[in-house]
């Protein structure tokens, strides 16, 4: 796994979040543009395992695969299934939605560090 993509997803996971927390903090619902703002950041997900994945094939570091994969699905999947449910809920609360995944996708980001790195 390279550090500077780690970086850079967690960035924007953060900036996503911030964006998220400025609506919440003023009430407002969740708009397009912060969607494709998700988007983005699952692009950079997508880019990510696939660079896991043939960093894996070429033998780098040894890792448990069953968590280290468990983790590259899990930050997949956080960010469609909150941008779907931000897109129904037209509260308030679909930015809480996005904040608490963007957060959680960042997390993962680091864990994901701590596990590379582990081996």
């Amino acid at each position: 796994m390279t550090v500077p993509l780690v970086v850079l997803v967690a960035a924007v996971c953060v900036a996503l979040a911030g964006w998220a927390a400025w609506f919440v903090a003023r009430d407002r619902a969740v708009v397009l543009r912060q969607l494709w703002g998700a988007a983005v950041v699952e692009g950079l997900l997508v880019v990510q395992a696939v660079v896991a994945g043939v960093l894996a094939v070429t033998g780098s570091p040894d890792v448990d695969a069953a968590l280290f994969w468990g983790y590259v699905v899990t930050q997949a999947v956080v960010l469609p299934f909150a941008a779907a449910w931000a897109f129904a809920e037209r509260t308030r609360w679909s930015s809480v939605v996005l904040l608490v995944a963007a957060l959680t996708v960042a997390f993962l980001e680091y864990r994901l560090l701590q596990i590379w790195g582990a081996a």
